[in-house]
């Protein structure tokens, strides 16, 4: 395990250090909120330790600089005001866990491996085009289930709205270039697909561009 750890108090630095190299923790320290979200930045770390108080710039801007960089790292929000409008601010800042100073280390080592057991929060992607929106997580087009090949092939015509995909470029894709398959294939699930549009009364329809392939548009 490597972890960030942000703390401006030297000897509390130090002595927490000491402990969390005994337990095999590797841990990089800044001593002010300038360097700590530097280092933050970095996909280095497997977990934060943040103090809420530091020089130059506080525990709380840098963990919402991260978040807002899309930086999902686990921190863990450290202050020694303990009070419950410090707490609810760090977690709804993106803050997984918070500890009120003074503490002890063996605590700080125990939820650090709580955090890391934790299983990863996965994102669904979302792709959305006019009235269409597509969920590549859950294989669903408006909340309407699809299968593997109807998810890959609607994703292609979705990232290249209103321009003609290659029927080739679809085949390719989906079977794979060196699969045997038939050249209709494609239009079999096109079918597919335009039933899907119509049961989710969707204004967008697959065109189909002769000798060329298809394209995702507006209905005229």
């Amino acid at each position: 395990m490597r972890i960030l750890y942000v703390e401006d108090e030297k000897f509390l630095a130090e002595a927490v250090i000491h402990m969390l190299k005994k337990e095999k923790i590797s841990v990089d320290w800044a001593s002010d909120g300038e360097e700590g979200l530097k280092l933050a930045l970095k996909p280095n770390y497997d977990a934060i330790v943040l103090d809420i108080m530091l020089p130059n710039l506080s525990g709380l801007d840098i963990l919402r600089s991260l978040r807002e960089h899309g930086i999902k790292t686990p921190v863990i929000m450290l202050s020694a005001l303990n009070e419950v409008e410090d707490k609810i601010r760090g977690l709804d800042f993106g803050a997984d866990d918070y500890l009120a100073k003074p503490f002890k280390t063996a605590e700080l080592i125990a939820r650090l491996r709580a955090l890391l057991r934790r299983p990863a929060l996965v994102e669904a992607e979302i792709l959305n085009f006019e009235d269409l929106e597509l969920n590549l997580t859950n294989r669903t087009l408006n909340n309407i289930e699809l299968t593997d090949k109807e998810a890959s092939i609607i994703e292609m015509l979705i990232k290249t709205p209103n321009s003609t995909v290659a029927k080739e470029q679809i085949l390719a894709h989906v079977w794979g270039a060196d699969s045997v398959y038939e050249e209709n294939y494609v239009e079999v699930y096109m079918s597919y697909l335009r039933k899907k549009l119509r049961a989710a009364k969707s204004k967008v329809k697959i065109k189909t561009v002769r000798n060329l392939g298809y394209k995702l548009c507006l209905e005229n």
